[in-house]
């Protein structure tokens, strides 16, 4: 039996997941969380073969929850969960430790396989991302401004294109308006811009503007 702890903020989402696992025989649910907080204290005290987790989660974002798993216990296999597809996501996730990575859209049956995949210790990736993943590994294949980016910074620059001030996303991640700040400077030496309009226009350009709120 394969017992999952589900890391998911949406009710409704988070149901129908339950939903989806409890007709397998042989999956289980351990636990729920709804917010990245709690996800860590349940994890912290509990016992599971899987972490399904929202990368979106509010509290501490998944990318958070992922590397504190991580580094209480590298073995414990964790499926990330999103509602967006973009590769980027899929390749921070993979490199910071997760197991695979997972769009909310998937058919269940998707689901199931790859809950079943990572217990086994397998990785769960779509041919796309694979070839994304090696493509970033290549040293002769330039990377893109943003992906240049730390998952700090990438979080930050997200919220900036989503049009949130720097008073605004230092009250969301809980840090110090000179902090957001820093890091808002950084990303634009990075991707050699000089305004949040700048950041704005090579969001829509690289066709990342419908993911902006991700955290």
């Amino acid at each position: 039996m394969t017992s999952v702890f589900i890391a998911e903020d949406h009710t409704i989402v988070r149901e129908g997941l339950k939903q989806i696992l409890t007709e397998c025989p042989d999956i289980e649910i351990s636990g729920e969380a709804a917010d990245g907080i709690e996800a860590i204290q349940k994890i912290r005290n509990g016992k599971m073969d899987v972490v399904l987790l929202d990368i979106s989660i509010p509290g501490k974002n998944g990318l958070e929850v992922l590397k504190w798993i991580k580094s209480r216990d590298i073995s414990l296999p964790v499926l990330m969960l999103s509602m967006h597809d973009e590769d980027q996501f899929a390749l921070r996730s993979l490199r910071a430790g997760a197991s695979g990575y997972l769009t909310k859209q998937s058919a269940p049956e998707q689901l199931v396989n790859a809950i079943r995949k990572v217990a086994s210790g397998g990785k769960y990736i779509t041919p796309a991302v694979a070839e994304k993943l090696a493509n970033s590994m290549d040293p002769s294949l330039e990377k893109a401004p943003h992906e240049r980016l730390t998952d700090r910074e990438d979080q930050v620059f997200r919220l900036l294109i989503s049009g949130n001030t720097v008073s605004e996303i230092a009250k969301d991640l809980s840090l110090s308006v000179k902090t957001i700040s820093t890091h808002r400077t950084n990303i634009l030496k990075k991707m050699n811009l000089h305004t949040n309009a700048e950041l704005m226009y090579y969001a829509m350009s690289a066709g990342l503007g419908h993911f902006a709120n991700i955290f």
